[in-house]
């Protein structure tokens, strides 16, 4: 893959932010923020969000992963660091983005400091931060799928 500084990595978009996902997302986390999941708690805080759920924190990040890692492999994510200017609401149709910032080399390897996003077309940018890519990426380990030759090697 050829790099240079300012290309764009490919989009990632997520059509609609499901307040099924946020609802899951609470359970997973053991987050008892009824933001996440009760309509009218959002209503009646001074945001002027209206009855609409906020969406977690790492949720959002993970629509950049998702981006970093179709464009660069799952394995080449090296540092992220993120800002949440602002949140991100239920049936939200929202754009991960990023671009090149940087390229430098270390100990052989090539790293792509990007700048990434999360945006909405009307409210603009929803998370914003820097990432570190490897290329190539590291190779994923195989995964032995036969368990029996796996203990087999393991005695040879």
């Amino acid at each position: 893959m050829s790099l240079a500084v300012g290309d764009f990595i490919p989009e990632w978009v997520m059509e609609s932010v499901t307040p099924e996902r946020m609802c899951t997302m609470a359970a997973i986390l053991r987050d008892p923020n009824p933001i996440h999941w009760d309509r009218d708690a959002v209503d009646a805080l001074p945001l002027g969000l209206g009855k609409r759920t906020i969406n977690q924190g790492p949720l959002g990040l993970s629509y950049i992963i998702n981006m970093l890692h179709a464009w660069a492999g799952p394995n080449a994510l090296r540092r992220i660091v993120m800002r949440f200017p602002q949140v991100v609401l239920d049936q939200e149709r929202v754009v991960a983005k990023g671009n090149i910032s940087a390229l430098r080399e270390e100990h052989g390897i090539t790293l792509a400091d990007c700048t990434v996003w999360l945006e909405h077309a009307e409210r603009g940018v929803l998370l914003e931060g820097i990432a570190t890519v490897v290329f190539p990426p590291p190779k994923m380990p195989e995964l032995e799928s036969n368990f029996e030759t796996a203990a087999l090697k393991e005695h040879e």
